[in-house]
């Protein structure tokens, strides 16, 4: 049965529906679990299948020891905050980690007390949703495009823009070698190679990639892993040669909430935000509220 044929079935289908049930119907579609599996996107399975196996290979927190300064700029802030990254763990998963209590919502105002808090989470990776948003919703066809992610972590990035975008090259910049080993891994067991490249490097090395690149991604990159003057020096960077006109910004959260916290000033000109529309819906796990943190901007 082809697209034609299914539609018109499923349009007979729903003149036969009772009217007083049609609005059940029609909620069912949109809601059912049931029909997870029947209308499942290859494209997402791909993804399940590389966050299922470096689930496997992380602890749950998914930090390795070595980032020190991450660890120690959690513990600084205002409210206890916990790592937990998006693309490995959707809401069901967080849930039954905290059911079997390897995982806490909450914290104790006062040892032994009742009074509770509710945890502040943090992920420094997008999750499957916001990477279909990301690509088939904020960003533009890609198709003989460079993209750059900024502290690619675990990959997310990379892999959503492999099965979501038609991008020539999709580059991954990481300063941690276990996160590079860990992508390289991905890779090669997927075969992703022939579009994706992963540089154990600092952005700040990289000026002449940063000069040719089309679409730039900073998704929390800078904040937990330098110190403030590490950041400005790297934004500096990036300010002085992404110029390339036309050229794509994503960032997460805006970059005037990143860059007031370091009380450094764009520079006149460089690039303008573009809308988002927000208003889409991609399933049941899909965070409004996380969409509504990435951000576009064009390089003018």
């Amino acid at each position: 049965m082809n697209f034609s044929e299914a539609k018109s079935e499923l349009k007979q289908l729903l003149n036969r529906v009772n009217p007083s049930e049609l609005s059940k119907l029609l909620n069912w579609i949109r809601n059912s679990d049931e029909l997870d599996e029947p209308l499942s996107d290859n494209r997402k399975i791909i993804l399940r299948n590389i966050a299922d196996e470096l689930r496997a290979s992380l602890p749950v927190e998914a930090m390795f020891p070595s980032e020190s300064t991450a660890y120690s700029k959690m513990q600084q802030r205002s409210r206890p905050t916990v790592h937990v990254d998006g693309f490995l763990y959707d809401e069901d998963q967080v849930d039954a980690l905290c059911e079997e209590g390897t995982l806490s919502r909450s914290y104790c105002l006062h040892c032994g007390s009742h009074r509770t808090a509710p945890l502040d989470f943090i992920s420094h990776s997008f999750s499957i949703p916001e990477l279909q948003f990301l690509f088939q919703n904020v960003l533009p066809d890609l198709t003989g495009r460079m993209l750059v992610d900024v502290g690619s972590r675990l990959g997310a990035v990379l892999y959503g823009g492999y099965v979501f975008s038609s991008a020539a090259q999709l580059i991954g910049l990481e300063l941690s070698g276990e996160f590079v080993k860990l992508q390289n891994d991905v890779l090669q067991k997927y075969s992703l190679t022939d579009r994706i490249q992963v540089f154990h490097t600092d952005v700040c090395l990289q000026k002449v990639l940063l000069q040719n690149a089309d679409v730039l991604v900073m998704n929390n990159v800078f904040e937990f892993f330098m110190e403030p003057c590490e950041q400005i020096r790297a934004w500096r960077i990036i300010m002085e040669n992404f110029r390339k006109k036309g050229c794509l910004l994503v960032t997460v959260p805006s970059l005037q909430e990143t860059l007031n916290t370091l009380e450094e000033a764009l520079q006149p000109g460089w690039v303008e935000e573009l809308p988002v529309d927000y208003d889409v819906y991609l399933g049941r796990d899909t965070d409004p509220e996380a969409l509504r943190q990435i951000h576009l901007y064009r390089v003018l």
